[in-house]
């Protein structure tokens, strides 16, 4: 099977490193890609914003499936475009992916449907966003509607952070954010006090197949301080998400959305990654993506032992009943290191001295590289994905952590405490 990955970070790395693993595959083309990613596929220079140009190349070339990693040519509409000239593709239509492309279209079916999830108030007007955020008081979560390349959401503490948050999204629109609605409109939620989680599943519209359990690490510093950003770390498994907790998160989130989805018009075939917040009454859906998670992937494709290819493939076409997903019992663990100025501005093109070579447990997945000149530099904000296996998550945060300080980058930096609480957990 010749297959075409969409996409350049860590994430897409993660995924091109476990395709082609797959005796299935006899090609694996990434657009646009990534020095990492270039290890294991032949990168092909397309502009994924041109769908047409997409499906041309995958009709002259013979890729008759392709897998899309980020979210926003999603939104846009490539699927759509993909399926129109026959060629089978993982993801979501446009019209499934609002899941994603506007946290309002979510909070609208969750009510709908019954979904546990914060209760919210949707604004495009600045003075009555403000008037509700001084009628419930803080804290309180702002969230941008569209798609903010995981940047858009303030947990406001005080007032002032929420009003700052609102003119932020509504009046500056600073952002920048891609908005269905055309303009910029903003969510305010009631604050949920747990624990986060990440909860995957993979869906071909009617059947779902769910994925190991992970649990990111959103906050900028250790302890969990500082601003939200795309996520500084994860681990698998998550040990939060009990059994119970994915049973009643299959029963009472994951399952009611998917007959919803079909219900109105637009069945969800993908990636539906569900962000909870594990509260005192249970599974609580913080939001909905549309796609892997990053960095969860990263440790989710350390541990699947199954072949992704034909998991990918199945839920295409509409036969994941056919398949399952196996998964190896060592907890996995991946640290970001991050360009210095992270989640604000920072320098790029900085020089990448030096990357440990992969070990029996351990792997370093390119996220914001490129070649400069022949020399290794970072491009991005969220640069390398430091990842690891052990039989705990002590010994794999140990050993991802021993592999990260081998790293050469002057301008890098990280949090040191990735997989504290599940650290924490094995001692007690």
């Amino acid at each position: 099977m010749k297959v075409l990955l969409i996409g350049s970070g860590g994430r897409e790395h993660a995924l091109a490193w476990k395709l082609a693993q797959s005796p299935l595959l006899t090609t694996l083309y990434a657009a646009p890609g990534n020095p990492g990613i270039a290890e294991c596929a032949t990168l092909v220079p397309l502009d994924i914003d041109d769908h047409g140009a997409v499906s041309a190349f995958c009709l002259e070339n013979g890729v008759t499936f392709v897998v899309v990693g980020p979210e926003a040519p999603l939104v846009a509409g490539l699927a759509d475009r993909l399926r129109a000239d026959g060629i089978d593709v993982f993801g979501p239509s446009a019209a499934a992916a609002q899941l994603e492309g506007s946290k309002g279209f979510t909070k609208d079916l969750c009510a709908k449907y019954a979904i546990p999830t914060a209760a919210y108030e949707t604004f495009s007007d600045a003075a009555l966003a403000h008037a509700y955020v001084d009628a419930q008081d803080a804290p309180i979560v702002i969230k941008a509607d569209g798609l903010a390349a995981g940047k858009g959401v303030v947990v406001a503490m005080t007032l002032a952070e929420a009003h700052e948050a609102i003119d932020w999204i509504l009046a500056d629109n600073k952002l920048g954010v891609v908005h269905n609605q055309g303009g910029a409109r903003v969510v305010i939620e009631e604050f949920m006090s747990g624990e986060e989680a990440s909860f995957i599943v993979v869906c071909d519209g009617k059947n779902v197949v769910s994925l190991a359990t992970s649990q990111d690490h959103k906050r900028l510093q250790d302890g969990d301080a500082g601003p939200n950003t795309g996520g500084m770390g994860a681990y698998s498994p998550a040990p939060v998400v009990t059994p119970e907790m994915v049973e009643r998160t299959m029963k009472e989130i994951i399952e009611p959305t998917i007959r919803g989805m079909a219900a109105d018009g637009h069945p969800f075939q993908g990636v539906l990654f569900a962000g909870l917040m594990i509260t005192a009454k249970g599974p609580e859906l913080i939001e909905y993506n549309v796609r892997f998670g990053d960095p969860e992937c990263q440790v989710l494709m350390m541990r699947l032992e199954s072949d992704l290819l034909p998991i990918l493939h199945a839920a295409s076409i509409g036969r994941l009943d056919k398949v399952s997903a196996e998964w190896r019992a060592e907890p996995a663990l991946t640290v970001v290191m991050a360009s210095k100025g992270y989640p604000s501005s920072y320098e790029k093109n900085t020089p990448i001295l030096f990357l440990p070579a992969d070990g029996a447990g351990s792997k370093v997945f390119h996220a914001g590289t490129a070649l400069k000149d022949g020399k290794l530099v970072a491009t991005g904000g969220r640069v390398l994905n430091v990842t690891a296996v052990a039989p705990t998550v002590a010994g794999a945060q140990k050993a991802a952590y021993q592999a990260l300080d081998a790293v050469q980058w002057e301008n890098g930096f990280c949090r040191r405490d990735i997989g504290w609480r599940a650290v924490a957990r094995e001692k007690a």
